[in-house]
């Protein structure tokens, strides 16, 4: 959300000169209903509100109004195209409004992420600091699909940054379009005259306004279908949002409604603002039609009270019926103070949220704990306001030295104090993030050649082989980098790239050869492939692309989300291994189940081995290994935080069955050979985040390479049995 502004009501005027603006504080009351539902939504129910898309609404009601009134303004004889079209006295507003109270908190994230979370999220908090400062976040979210769910302690202190970037886009766009629009009004107005009238000014910029609310409403509704995570974060989705309240703006219906009707019309309007949290999924149908629900209650309630609009009284000391009695309890003490430190708390909320979660290990605060949280939150906002806010975006000069002589200019005041706080604070964050990412870029993984002896990673639970006293390996730190060969070499194809790019590992100058092919669940077991090929004499080629196993879905999906690139990649693999003719194809048989304990074999990988098996090419079914994910534990994260093998692992059974589900198949198909290594990572009952002296998994579902590698002995061992070729000796 915006910081707020001065809250005006775009005047009724026929002429170059814009008359007063009417103050609605009772849309300060309604940002601090807003504001409150956001906090109390993110800390106690895990849902979203609305109370961002009331924000959006109002700051579009506000800055195209203005830039209306601009436009309008700019037409009069007295004025210059360089006064028409100079955006420094508006960027500098939105500059010392926005930017003071953002910087604070930024800089108080990246002391608190340092104190309180793992090493292994600095990287990635670094990042999202630089992205949040230079109001770039929510393409940064939107690039890597966070989902904007419940607070965990695992969320990004900054996710909430989003909408902030969202608005800080907003008005840029909207500034220099209105700016090049008003400047284009004065250039024909000397050659075609009545264009710079008022009247048809709001209808070239309320046109234009329209046409692209239009087209970002269709856009947003588009995304619901192909991409939602994405199109939660998209600027170009939430567009619409801000544009129909600068609509509202342009053409406030001039009614003369009765003050019942709009006390009905502001009751209506806040039970929906208040209420659709709980009855709109708004993480899974924002911002498309259903966020017509809180974009349109704001509008009713900017109608509602706008008094200039009603029936004029001559018993009032204005001449204008008193604004609608709803409309004046949002405008009394509480809620309008609330709305004044609305940017602020928005700000601080969800960063002590995130930080104490992390802190006391917990996944949810208690009633008690969400309370403390607030009251801290309102305390930092208030605080972050008088001290912060007000003094840098009003130029407060009060002295901070005594001695000064009257009438000399006073260069030591505190806005000047607290600016170079904050500039000096940022720099010192910007350069701790680059010392930070330098450090990180030189950790390295080299652990192709360990002593089996001093970390016999599976052989501890497969064949009981000594575990020595030593520090496991890789390091949390260092495991997230930890990449099967085909990611480090450019053989895997990302989420956007559709071509088939194969690798070829083991014996490359072996005829035997076994294709490797699905997603990152199979891309994993390169690491082992690699050296049974090369001790067997076989070659290995690679067919990998990001989340996608082979399936016969039409429509598969990625977190949820339409992937259809998937399928058409896929069905170009399984042609083109069957034209190869492999020894055999390695891919998932199994995974765990979306919404209950335990794994199967989904009925949409069947068909694919039933392709290969008839096109006269083996099928080893590698059963997916249990995901950790299930438990909501990221093992770098949990090992790095102070975790043990214990506290950091989880039961088997979440993401396992008894037995493997593919074993079924191999009734009717004999060329079906299931593998299982399920207790090469698990014991009867649970599994550990670090086995042997080796960490398991390098993130939340994905085993690391070095450990892969400790189950080579173990996948050679079952190959032999599916394929008893494997081990003889090459003619």
């Amino acid at each position: 959300m915006a910081a707020p502004t001065r809250v005006e009501l775009a005047p009724k005027t026929n002429s170059t000169s814009a008359a007063p603006p009417v103050y609605r504080t009772d849309l300060d009351g309604l940002r601090g209903i807003a504001i409150t539902l956001v906090a109390c939504f993110h800390v106690w129910f895990g849902k979203v509100s609305g109370g961002v898309d009331v924000f959006l609404t109002l700051s579009g009601f506000f800055f195209v109004g203005s830039l209306l009134r601009h436009a309008i303004h700019s037409q009069a004889p007295h004025t210059t195209f360089r006064d028409a079209a100079n955006p420094w006295p508006r960027l500098k507003r939105l500059i010392k409004r926005l930017l003071p109270a953002l910087l604070t908190v930024l800089i108080a994230v990246a002391v608190l992420t340092v104190l309180i979370l793992p090493q292994v999220r600095w990287s990635n908090i670094g990042n999202e600091l630089v992205a949040s400062a230079t109001y770039w976040q929510n393409w940064y979210l939107a690039w890597n699909s966070q989902d904007y769910l419940a607070a965990s302690s695992a969320n990004s202190p900054l996710q909430h940054i989003w909408s902030m970037s969202m608005q800080g886009q907003f008005f840029l766009i909207t500034l220099l379009t209105a700016l090049g629009i008003t400047v284009v009004i004065k250039l024909v107005s000397r050659v075609i005259s009545g264009v710079a009238d008022p009247r048809v000014i709001r209808v070239i910029v309320g046109g234009s306004v329209l046409l692209v609310a239009l087209a970002s409403f269709w856009w947003a509704h588009r995304g619901l279908q192909i991409n939602q995570p994405y199109n939660y974060f998209d600027t170009w989705s939430r567009l619409w949002e801000p544009l129909a309240g600068g609509l509202l703006a342009i053409w406030l219906p001039r009614w003369r409604i009765p003050n019942w009707l709009r006390n009905v019309a502001t009751a209506v309007a806040l039970a929906l603002i208040v209420t659709c949290g709980w009855w709109i999924v708004g993480v899974e149908q924002y911002p498309g039609p259903w966020a017509l629900v809180p974009v349109g209650a704001t509008l009713l309630i900017i109608w509602a009270g706008a008094t200039d609009l009603q029936r004029r009284r001559p018993d009032q000391p204005d001449g204008t019926e008193p604004m609608p009695l709803l409309n004046r309890a949002l405008a009394s003490r509480w809620p309008v103070w609330l709305g004044t430190i609305a940017y602020s708390l928005y700000l601080w909320h969800w960063p002590l949220l995130i930080f104490y979660l992390a802190w006391r290990d917990k996944q949810h605060a208690s009633i008690l704990e969400g309370v403390g949280i607030l009251a801290v939150s309102i305390g930092l906002a208030w605080t972050t306001k008088r001290f912060v806010e007000d003094p840098l975006r009003g130029g407060d000069r009060s002295k901070l030295t005594r001695g000064t002589r009257t009438g000399r200019r006073r260069l030591i005041t505190y806005a000047s104090v607290m600016t170079s706080i904050l500039l000096v604070g940022t720099i010192a964050v910007g350069v701790g993030i680059k010392m930070w990412d330098r450090h990180v870029s030189t950790i390295t993984v080299d652990t192709a050649n360990l002593d089996p002896r001093d970390y016999p990673g599976a052989r501890a639970l497969l064949n009981n082989a000594p575990v020595p006293k030593l520090d496991p390996v890789p390091e949390p730190l260092a495991v997230i980098k930890d990449f099967p060969e085909t990611s480090t070499d450019g053989f895997t194809s990302n989420f956007q790239d559709g071509s088939i790019h194969v690798g070829v590992y083991g014996d490359p100058t072996a005829k035997r050869t076994i294709a490797l092919a699905g997603g990152s669940h199979a891309e994993m077991w390169i690491s082992a492939l690699n050296l049974i090929g090369q001790r067997n004499h076989f070659k290995v080629t690679t067919y990998i692309k990001m989340g996608c196993p082979l399936s016969t879905n039409p429509v598969p999906r990625q977190q949820g989300e339409p992937y259809p690139q998937c399928y058409e990649w896929g069905q170009r693999v399984i042609a083109e291994i069957i034209k190869a003719k492999p020894d055999a194809v390695l891919t998932n048989s199994t995974r765990p189940r979306d919404y209950e304990n335990g794994d199967w074999t989904p009925p949409d990988y069947v068909p694919i081995f039933d392709q290969f098996i008839a096109g006269g090419v083996p099928v080893l079914g590698m059963r997916d290994t249990p995901w950790p994910i299930r438990s909501r534990i990221d093992t770098p994260i949990c090992l790095n935080d102070g975790g043990t093998a214990e506290s950091c692992g989880t039961k088997r059974s979440v993401s396992m069955s008894p037995t493997d589900p593919a074993l079924a198949l191999t009734a009717t198909r004999p060329d079906f050979h299931p593998l299982d290594l399920t207790n090469g990572i698990c014991t009867a009952d649970f599994c550990p985040a670090i086995v042997g002296n080796i960490i398991v998994y390098k993130d939340p579902h994905h085993l690391s390479a070095t450990y892969i590698r400790s189950l080579a002995d173990e996948l050679e061992r079952q190959m032999r049995i599916q394929l008893p070729w494997i081990g003889q000796p090459t003619r």
